[in-house]
């Protein structure tokens, strides 16, 4: 069921008791992208707003999709207690390190070694569904504290610099991500 704009007390207490959620972006041409995320890190500014602290993977499409066209949805999945699937439409923007609105967005974010980018969403549709199709599934840890996260410390800033020019500068259909700024994304090609 559609519903206006904007969550409630009931879907912002579903929201923040999932261990993982989805994101889905696409550009004008190309691929769709569909990413799992957790660790804890999206935080819900309002009901019409939500920010999530995007980690450093293997691509970056997110952040070249949102820079293009904004469009973003999130999706959260019940894996226990009662079927439910939400998803949340809207407009995003994408946030790096050197923009001024990093410090106040990245309050209440974890610190967490190979941050990326922040995503800050606009809802302007929230959509519930029964979900019965979704298996039941215990969570039993997250891989980020053990695998991911001592990766990136490892690297250290000059490592994930390198890392981020390898993997993250353009997407797999070529497009610039924004990961370093537009001066530095002509140098790269």
């Amino acid at each position: 069921m559609a519903t206006a704009g904007k969550l409630n007390v009931t879907l912002r207490s579903f929201i923040e008791k999932q261990p993982m959620f989805f994101v889905a972006t696409a550009g004008s041409e190309g691929r769709v992208n569909t990413s799992p995320k957790g660790m804890d890190t999206l935080k819900i500014i309002d009901d019409n707003r939500v920010v999530w602290l995007n980690l450093s993977g293997s691509g970056n499409e997110t952040a070249a999709h949102v820079a293009e066209n904004g469009r973003m949805t999130l999706m959260f999945c019940a894996f226990e207690g009662n079927a439910l699937i939400l998803r949340v439409y809207g407009a995003a923007k994408v946030i790096h390190s050197r923009d001024a609105q990093w410090p106040e967005l990245s309050e209440g974010l974890p610190k967490l070694a190979g941050s990326r980018q922040i995503f800050d969403l606009t809802i302007d549709l929230v959509q519930t569904s029964c979900g019965t199709g979704v298996p039941i599934m215990e969570f039993k840890e997250s891989r980020g504290e053990e695998e991911l996260l001592p990766y990136y410390a490892d690297l250290g800033s000059d490592g994930l610099e390198a890392f981020w020019r390898k993997k993250n500068v353009l997407t797999i259909d070529g497009k610039p991500t924004g990961i370093f700024g537009e001066a530095e994304i002509s140098e790269e090609k």
